[in-house]
């Protein structure tokens, strides 16, 4: 679908240059305007004297296009997000199966309970530097003292 997508997209994107060059090329009732500036009178020498006529059905069915496949990229368009979203809020609404934490029903005991430490220390071991990807704070050497000359 997103392929489709993509090549009507281009199609429409030629048809909107092919549209806009047929527009300016055509000869206006009274002989001038834009259509002469941008070489309206040469179409008469390649199409013949009649090359209003050519020149409007030509825009006719450019025109037509433009408006079908404007139509039918917003219906696909449409269609394949309002899909993906689905998906999504499906995906979203779904619960897991897996418990988020672990259960805490409380068990018989029959040790005495550990004693708790009252402090807020962290009981947890920072890890060692070679497991990280942090440089080594290694304090600057000092600089060497002159000798006192003599």
């Amino acid at each position: 679908m997103g392929f489709l997508i993509g090549l009507f997209t281009v199609i429409l994107v030629l048809d909107c240059g092919l549209l806009t060059l047929l527009v300016l090329i055509q000869l206006p009732k009274k002989d001038a305007g834009a259509g002469l500036a941008f070489g309206g009178g040469a179409t008469d020498a390649l199409f013949g004297a009649g090359s209003g006529n050519v020149l409007t059905k030509i825009t006719k069915y450019a025109a037509t296009i433009f408006f079908v496949l404007a139509v039918m990229l917003s219906l696909m368009q449409r269609n394949y997000h309002s899909r993906t979203t689905s998906v999504f809020e499906q995906k979203l609404g779904q619960t897991s199966t897996a418990p988020l934490l672990p259960s805490t029903t409380p068990q018989p005991t029959t040790t005495k309970p550990a004693v708790v430490p009252t402090t807020n220390a962290t009981l947890a071991t920072p890890p060692r530097v070679e497991d990280t990807n942090l440089s080594l704070a290694i304090p600057p050497s000092p600089a060497p003292t002159a000798a006192p000359k003599k």
